[in-house]
């Protein structure tokens, strides 16, 4: 038993090496080294058969000839490239690193699949596009390591992702949805709506053929913060201070950006993968969280349930949003991680 298992891990690693091998010499080919300059660089790298549109962020006075410790980027929902990984993007290449921001499959400037319809944010295909965005960074012969670094749900794609893939050497989480469970099922009523009306949605889709959008976390395109927060739904103010029309990155302020959506997303962000597996993930672990935020139980639920002796940084005095976007929350978590992921 024990010269067959021997064998089959040796095979594994023959087909892996040369998948990788033949995989980074393609890439290679596609990538067009010698436009790549310090700042936000547009590429594209394939995931689910078709190219999804990404930026390549570089530190100054880049040097394709040197070495960098590279990080992929995952937002959180609903958001586009422009967004978080614009933000954290700019913050992480001024520290240093190379990182890469991309829009999921069938968002942003990334196609959907034939068939299929845009604002379709799926939780496992987000995992999937992560290791192949993964796998592009490894393409990269200026990219030494590769980290993750997750915002909000983001965390939970970072941490459901770096479980099996260990090319991701170190993780950080910020704002984190990793364990989703602790926040959404507390309201079991008002969950099994949501789950009925994702289930309609899917089925109406199925039978129609036809795109079936809706407001996933109510706020719409034209929405005034007045008539949000009148709603009293939980975090209102703070979410509309960054997804409102007015807010710093809403409708109309980010490219392809809008609250819109596919109606059947609750059937995947009623969930979280990583909080299941959280024991699993060997890497070193950052989580950021703020005390007062509401969601501040989806990353100490998380934190409990890992064995790898996490590093966890809290702040009182930021919100669940405040990370997003406010400069004093952003460069906080952004100093911490680039020490972090220096270690």
């Amino acid at each position: 038993m024990k010269t067959i298992i021997k064998s089959l891990t040796s095979l594994a690693l023959i087909i892996g090496f040369t998948t990788t091998g033949s995989a980074q010499n393609n890439n290679l080919k596609n990538t067009e080294m010698e436009n790549l300059k310090a700042g936000v660089n547009a590429v594209t790298f394939k995931s689910f058969g078709v190219q999804l549109a990404g930026d390549l962020y570089l530190p100054e006075g880049f040097d394709p000839n040197k070495k960098y410790k590279a990080i992929v980027g995952a937002s959180p929902f609903p958001q586009v490239k422009g967004q978080i990984p614009a933000i954290y993007g700019k913050a992480m290449a001024e520290r240093g690193f190379v990182f890469l921001g991309f829009d999921y499959l069938g968002m942003g400037d990334s196609p959907a699949l034939p068939g299929e319809h845009m604002q379709s944010r799926y939780n496992f295909r987000l995992i999937e596009n992560t290791w192949d965005a993964v796998s592009y960074l490894g393409t990269l012969p200026f990219v030494e390591e590769i980290y993750g670094l997750g915002v909000c749900q983001g965390g939970s794609t970072i941490s459901a992702a770096a479980v099996t893939d260990h090319r991701i050497k170190k993780i950080a989480l910020v704002s984190g949805m990793m364990a989703s469970d602790a926040f959404q099922w507390t309201d079991r009523e008002m969950v099994n709506q949501q789950i009925a009306a994702a289930n309609a949605s899917k089925q109406k889709m199925y039978e129609t053929g036809e795109a079936d959008y809706t407001w996933p976390i109510v706020l719409n395109d034209t929405m005034t913060r007045e008539e949000f927060n009148a709603m009293g739904i939980p975090m209102s103010d703070d979410t509309y201070n960054f997804y409102g029309k007015d807010g710093v990155a809403g409708p109309g302020k980010v490219k392809n950006f809008t609250l819109e959506h596919i109606g059947d997303q609750g059937m995947q962000s009623l969930f979280a993968i990583a909080e299941a597996y959280a024991d699993k993930i060997i890497q070193p672990t950052m989580v950021i969280y703020g005390t007062s935020a509401i969601t501040a139980i989806c990353s100490t639920g998380f934190i409990e349930k890992l064995t790898n002796n996490p590093e966890v940084l809290a702040f009182d005095e930021f919100s669940h949003v405040d990370f997003y976007w406010k400069p004093e929350a952003v460069n906080a978590s952004c100093d911490a991680i680039a020490e972090f992921f220096n270690k």
